[in-house]
């Protein structure tokens, strides 16, 4: 049975070439590029696309084995790590192939990782170094609110040993909507009032009040007080333009005189009963009552002013000592336009005819009770901090951290900040990694499967 082969348009058979045999053994060979290798490779795969134009004519569904460098190439597979092993299956070889393409993706991802990874390292390390600064600044609270002063000691009470501790502790500290209102030496004053021989209870001080504001608005005071104009004396007494003077001179008249006595005002005897009389008459009963309010007043007045406790009953106070300079200023304004007032309440006596004003004494009597009443709002919790020690100072050690906090702001701050970048740039490579860990996880997958395979 002849056997006719065919090969057209693939290679070096630009022209259809045929080759006819009817031997069961035949031997081809020629030159290098001849075209053998192509005519092994259409018996190896005839459904190629390059061998369309090829035919082979004659065969009777015989089964074609070849054995070519196409067939070794599918088939054997030596390994990289063991040369000289080799494997003989298209699929191990396959298999092989892929297990050696993830062992070199794995390679190139884990060198990118590692460069992620000491990245990574370094921005930890500069976060580590910039809190290392922040605690080394914060730590100057301990040397310069607790070294050599004791006072403020027990505000640290378990921070003094680590830096890192202390540091921690402030930084969870919110920073204050303000700056807080006590500074560190009213906190140690508030602290050395709880503290030994100063823990003692202050008496509440005494209210100020003066009720007699009434008689500086008294209308009286604008009033000229003159005798009685029906008088034969008023004409002469009103000549004078000084009924006051004419007042004081009576009472060295006498009651009833028979012979004519002397004036108390010229020395001469001009003086008689008809003239006492008449004097007397002119200084009628208004004009003794209008007298008479003027001393009532005066009365009230003073007696008022005599209420207001003694400027050293307050000076004993330990708050007060410590606005003295404030405390006096207030109370001697206010008694010195009472003791002013009181003086032309006299005067007004005296004189009667005379129009007098008095300074208001209400302002000043509202500064100085407004002040008394914050001392005593502060011996009040003075006090209640005493009843309740622990907790007084338990506040005051609040009150010193919201202030350190306040003063070390822009240290904790700049921290923060970095802190802030920090955790975005490592949250970035940290994914990153993760990709590439999942990328390797792929690949490790892709070789444990391969393996099994073969």
């Amino acid at each position: 049975m002849i056997t006719k082969i065919t090969l057209n348009k693939v290679a070096s058979y630009k022209q259809p070439v045929h080759l006819e045999t009817d031997k069961k053994v035949n031997l081809v060979y020629g030159l290098n590029g001849a075209g053998k290798s192509i005519l092994s490779n259409f018996f190896y795969q005839p459904d190629d696309s390059s061998f369309n134009n090829c035919f082979i004519d004659g065969l009777d569904k015989e089964e074609i084995v070849v054995y070519n460098q196409s067939f070794i190439q599918d088939y054997f597979y030596e390994s990289d790590n063991l040369k000289g092993i080799f494997t003989l299956s298209k699929e191990n070889k396959e298999a092989e192939q892929k297990i050696k393409n993830a062992e070199n993706l794995i390679t190139t991802i884990d060198a990118e990782r590692k460069e992620k990874t000491d990245s990574l390292e370094i921005l930890n390390n500069n976060l580590d170094s910039k809190r290392q600064q922040a605690e080394n600044k914060v730590w100057e609270i301990k040397t310069n609110y607790t070294g050599g002063d004791r006072i403020l000691e027990f505000c640290l009470e378990g921070l003094k040993g680590k830096k890192d501790k202390l540091f921690g502790h402030i930084l969870a500290i919110s920073k204050p909507e303000e700056k807080p209102k006590k500074d560190i030496d009213a906190i140690k004053k508030e602290i050395q009032a709880l503290s030994g021989e100063n823990a003692q209870k202050y008496d509440l001080l005494s209210t100020i009040s003066f009720e007699q504001e009434v008689v500086e608005t008294d209308d009286i005071l604008n009033k000229q007080i003159v005798g009685n104009e029906n008088s034969t004396v008023s004409e002469l007494i009103s000549k004078l333009e000084n009924s006051d003077w004419v007042k004081e001179g009576l009472v060295y008249l006498p009651e009833v005189t028979k012979n004519t006595e002397p004036c108390p005002f010229c020395q001469q005897k001009t003086i008689t009963q008809s003239v006492v009389d008449n004097l007397k008459d002119y200084f009628n009963e208004s004009y003794e009552n209008d007298i008479q309010t003027l001393n009532d007043l005066h009365i009230k007045y003073k007696e008022a002013i005599d209420h207001i406790p003694l400027k050293a009953v307050f000076e004993s106070n330990p708050i007060i000592q410590e606005k003295k300079e404030e405390f006096d200023n207030k109370y001697n304004n206010l008694t010195r336009i009472l003791n002013a007032n009181l003086k032309k309440l006299e005067d007004k006596i005296k004189s009667p005819s005379q129009e007098f004003k008095l300074n208001s004494s209400i302002d000043a009597l509202k500064v100085l009770s407004d002040f008394v009443t914050e001392v005593n709002n502060k011996i009040a919790d003075h006090n209640s901090k005493i009843d309740n020690k622990k907790a007084a100072l338990i506040n005051l050690t609040s009150s010193f951290w919201n202030l350190m906090r306040w003063e070390y702001d822009q240290t904790l701050s700049n921290y923060q900040n970095d802190k802030s970048t920090f955790n975005k740039n490592s949250q970035s490579i940290l994914k990153k990694i993760e990709t590439l860990n999942n990328k390797i996880d792929e690949q490790n997958k892709i070789i444990s499967e391969e393996q099994r395979n073969t």
